[in-house]
């Protein structure tokens, strides 16, 4: 059985790695619609920009945020301004730090999706009179939506399994901002292998789950993959 302070780990887990999907779709979707559409030059640099993540290592990021978001930062300063305070060892900051570490797993999967629906549709749509939000709404929405399960999924899960980035802004405070990841990390600092192990498992069957999702819902991709 799992214990109080491990479910309410699970629990603001969820609760972090759902908020931080839903805002990343709605700011992801311009940015990859731009970056598939765009022939501009500022299309390396912006992608580049939104990729960094990945090869970045979550505490350097996190160490950017972290002083970012502080009270000398550019982020800090603004949310104070606004009679915010400051975001970072707050659930709010870890929301913030966790849509910069997860925006290239949504935004690349949606502007694959939308380079694969090509220009055709688009222009049909425009011959038929369509807006350009209604061609967008009626026409690229539903073409893309591999993409967006791609997204959704990938967003969720790199969300439920950072550790750097969180620990650095989010700090390990219990019930606000201890997620599963540094629930572990708690756990084996204080030799508790069995609790650790408890939730090691269940994060080995997440993310398990997640690749098992990810592959039946491209099927096509999977056969690629294997013939190649």
């Amino acid at each position: 059985m799992l214990s109080a302070t491990n479910w309410s780990a699970i629990l603001l887990t969820l609760k972090l790695a759902s908020l931080v999907t839903v805002i990343l779709l709605l700011v992801g979707t311009p940015i990859a619609w731009w970056l598939a559409r765009t022939r501009s030059w500022f299309k390396g640099p912006v992608g580049a920009v939104v990729a960094l993540p990945i090869v970045l290592p979550p505490s350097v990021m996190g160490f950017y945020l972290l002083v970012g978001m502080g009270p000398n930062g550019p982020i800090g300063q603004l949310t104070e301004s606004l009679g915010w305070g400051v975001l970072p060892f707050t659930f709010t900051g870890l929301v913030v730090a966790s849509v910069f570490y997860s925006m290239p797993f949504v935004v690349q999967p949606l502007q694959q999706a939308f380079e694969a629906m090509g220009d055709r549709p688009m222009e049909v749509a425009a011959t038929l009179r369509a807006s350009p939000w209604d061609a967008f709404v009626s026409v690229a929405l539903p073409l893309a939506r591999p993409g967006y399960l791609t997204a959704t999924v990938m967003g969720f899960a790199h969300t439920v399994g950072e550790f750097g980035v969180v620990l650095m802004v989010g700090g390990n405070i219990p019930n606000q901002t201890r997620v599963v990841s540094a629930q572990i990390y708690d756990h084996v600092e204080a030799l508790e292998y069995g609790e650790a192990h408890k939730l090691a498992l269940l994060m080995l069957v997440f993310s398990f789950v997640v690749l098992l999702a990810l592959y039946a819902a491209n099927p096509t991709g999977r056969r690629k993959a294997v013939t190649s």
